[in-house]
């Protein structure tokens, strides 16, 4: 009982960093929210600067998020070995489909895996690209530690964390956040 009590307490501290890249103040701290689903979302005034996020691709080839400025970029991280991951697959690539056509990328931050397993857990489940990032630098860079996968992170069009969903996620809950940071316009320059 001791071990659920310290990663519970441990959850809601990763949790808790998450948002202090969306809030700087206790006024700020309102426009911030949390579900009891776990889902932070940060009004777009209080997001913070953009991560970094690049790579190699599980498939070959490199990715650079940045790239994607002025799209909607979901990054999931996943790994085969996740069985979570693997029961929300379906639900990724039909919100993948469903807003694809309004400016929307999704991306798959695959960690602590072999490439051949990640190429078979991807082949027939996905269509979006993955990242190979065996050693999570990807995921520890955005406060994600690689045994919390999976975890979804939305990214604004200006590439800055609109939301964080650390549980898996299912069609009905991740589309309507999906589809509200899609619907904002872009910060002026």
């Amino acid at each position: 009982m001791n071990a659920r009590r310290w990663t519970a307490g441990l959850l809601a501290t990763v949790a808790a960093m998450a948002l202090v890249g969306c809030t700087s103040s206790k006024a700020q701290e309102k426009t911030c929210t949390t579900t009891t689903d776990g889902i932070f979302e940060c009004a777009p005034d209080q997001r913070s600067a953009p991560p970094k996020v690049a790579g190699e691709l599980l498939l070959g080839g490199s990715y650079d998020v940045s790239e994607a400025r002025g799209q909607v970029v979901v990054v999931n991280f996943w790994g085969s070995w996740c069985a979570p991951c693997r029961a929300e697959a379906d639900d990724l690539e039909a919100v993948y489909q469903a807003t694809k056509g309004s400016g929307v990328n999704f991306l798959g931050i695959n960690v602590q895996d072999s490439r051949d397993k990640a190429k078979a857990f991807e082949k027939g489940r996905v269509t979006y690209p993955s990242l190979f990032d065996p050693s999570s630098k990807t995921a520890l860079a955005l406060d994600i530690p690689p045994n919390s996968v999976p975890a979804t992170v939305v990214l604004d069009r200006d590439g800055r964390i609109a939301a964080v969903i650390r549980a898996a996620v299912k069609q009905e809950g991740l589309q309507p956040i999906v589809e509200r940071v899609a619907a904002e316009k872009p910060a002026p320059n």
